[in-house]
């Protein structure tokens, strides 16, 4: 059981690592103020606004304590209602969400892809790395792009809007009982781009939850039995967060960002125009710079999250006024 100890020494070494930059913070200033010299005050406030800066790293981090926050993460996007728009905008979500796990290191990989003419219906990455639970899960929710069409000759404003669920990967240690008899298997071929790529066996596998409705699939590998693991997997991250959303209901604990994902429930908003931004509708977090947050900078949202959470600010969305056209 070593590895359940990985998480406790690393947040014991950033906490001594944390109270030596104190300390040498505080050092610097008795010499400096025992010798009367001004010449080291810059340097004393850019120790203590760097101090200050890990102080609330790892403030947000103690809220990453959770049973599975430290886990991998699936993410899928589901394009809404609005055919051609929609499915670009999911599409984008897919590429935003791409580049943040590049920038932060970690591994993606495409374990489900339904393509659309206009883009992608719905997709399910899964991402590898420390925490990638933790940061993302204030991700899920409903996503609204405001811009002027594309694909509208008349060059109207839509509004589109996409569906973000996270699930932990979980490993052996968390149990999730699934009894066979409440799972339909169906498998067929997964698409391809014709000639020797299409894919002539039905190796893609899909599993239907029955008691809960929950539908997973898996066609990244050319092999059923792996695209069974995998999908298997997916359910069993699906069903944790069903049963814990569940418990959470009867103990009455059940927070606004954990409610079911809706047309009522957007958490945020890309507006491209007649102005750029992005909002957070729930923390209050905003930018300018649509451009980057498209690139994958969504670090700033993410950080406004936590820290929301560390202050028990309230995480109800609010309605920004953008309407659909």
């Amino acid at each position: 059981m070593l590895e359940e100890l990985k998480q406790p020494i690393a947040e014991l070494k950033e906490n001594k690592a944390l109270m030596a930059q104190i300390d040498d913070v505080q050092a610097l200033y008795d010499l400096s103020v025992e010798s009367n010299d001004q010449s080291e005050e810059g340097e004393i406030r850019a120790q203590l606004e760097e101090a200050q800066k890990a102080y609330e790293r790892e403030s947000r981090m103690s809220l990453l304590s959770g049973e599975v926050d430290a886990s991998s993460a699936f993410l899928s996007i589901h394009s809404g209602a609005g055919g051609t728009e929609a499915e670009d905008w999911a599409f984008m979500l897919s590429r935003m969400y791409t580049r943040w796990a590049e920038r932060r290191g970690f591994k993606l990989e495409t374990v489900d892809l339904l393509e659309a003419e206009g883009g992608i219906k719905s997709v399910t990455f899964q991402i590898d790395g420390e925490y990638v639970y933790g940061f993302l899960k204030g991700e899920a929710g409903i996503h609204r792009l405001v811009r002027i069409s594309p694909f509208d000759a008349n060059a109207r404003r839509h509004t589109s809007f996409a569906s973000v669920y996270v699930f932990p990967v979980l490993d052996d240690t968390i149990e999730v009982k699934i009894d066979p008899k409440d799972l339909r298997v169906d498998t067929y071929r997964s698409g391809g781009k014709g000639g020797q790529h299409v894919n002539k066996t039905d190796s893609a596998v899909r599993f239907t939850h029955l008691p809960t409705g929950i539908v997973v699939a898996c066609d990244s590998e050319r092999s059923q039995l792996m695209n069974r693991a995998t999908a298997m997997s997916i359910l069993r991250s699906r069903l944790y967060e069903y049963y814990k959303q569940e418990k959470e209901k009867e103990n009455a604990k059940y927070s606004a960002e954990k409610k079911d994902i809706s047309w009522g429930n957007q958490i945020r908003s890309y507006v491209f125009q007649p102005y750029t931004m992005v909002k957070d509708l729930r923390t209050r977090a905003e930018t300018g710079n649509i451009q980057a947050v498209m690139d994958g900078d969504i670090d700033q949202f993410i950080e406004a999250y936590l820290n929301a959470m560390w202050k028990g600010l309230p995480l109800d969305a609010e309605d920004d006024g953008e309407g659909e056209e």
